[in-house]
């Protein structure tokens, strides 16, 4: 059942915008005019600016672990780098930024940045023969290694380098394995 609460329909709406303008740079009060809304609906559902960001950044962060399960690596691969995903892979990385500085308001959302993937990254790779004891260290360096190229892709822009570094990975991972 899909979740329509007041709540939700905002962070639908928050998704989408942030997506196609970014947001991360504007006021709470811009925001929130930007997605028909008063200011104080946005605090009152997600607690401040930095809450509401948050929120986006780990629910597009949770589509793509559901999205992970149903694609092989390339293709997620080619699913992260869409220029509709640009704007919130940017927010992601300014938020982490912020969070390891001490912004206030945004060290929840190092809570599971890391550790949420590890489960179904290490799920995929027990579908791929991976034995269990290598798991955890292939997770992490896959995930380091997508996270490290994504923030190459959002600060240069040089989508053709950086797939060409994925492709290598990957072809490197699987002549490995």
């Amino acid at each position: 059942m899909i979740d329509a609460s007041p709540r939700a329909k905002l962070l639908d709406a928050a998704i989408d915008r942030i997506a196609h303008h970014g947001g991360a740079g504007q006021s709470l009060r811009a925001l929130a005019a930007d997605l028909g809304t008063s200011h104080r609906m946005l605090i009152y559902h997600f607690g401040s600016k930095e809450g509401l960001l948050t929120a986006v950044a780990r629910e597009v962060e949770a589509r793509q672990r559901a999205a992970l399960a149903d694609l092989d690596p390339a293709d997620f691969w080619r699913r992260l780098t869409d220029d509709d995903l640009r704007a919130n892979e940017k927010l992601f990385f300014q938020l982490y930024g912020q969070a390891l500085g001490g912004t206030p308001g945004t060290a929840e959302f190092l809570d599971g940045v890391i550790d949420d993937w590890l489960g179904p990254v290490e799920a995929l790779l027990a579908e791929r023969g991976v034995p269990a004891a290598d798991r955890p260290a292939h997770a992490r360096l896959g995930l380091a290694v997508t996270r490290g190229l994504l923030l190459d892709l959002v600060t240069t822009g040089d989508r053709d380098a950086v797939n060409a570094a994925m492709a290598r990975f990957l072809e490197m991972y699987e002549n490995s394995a």
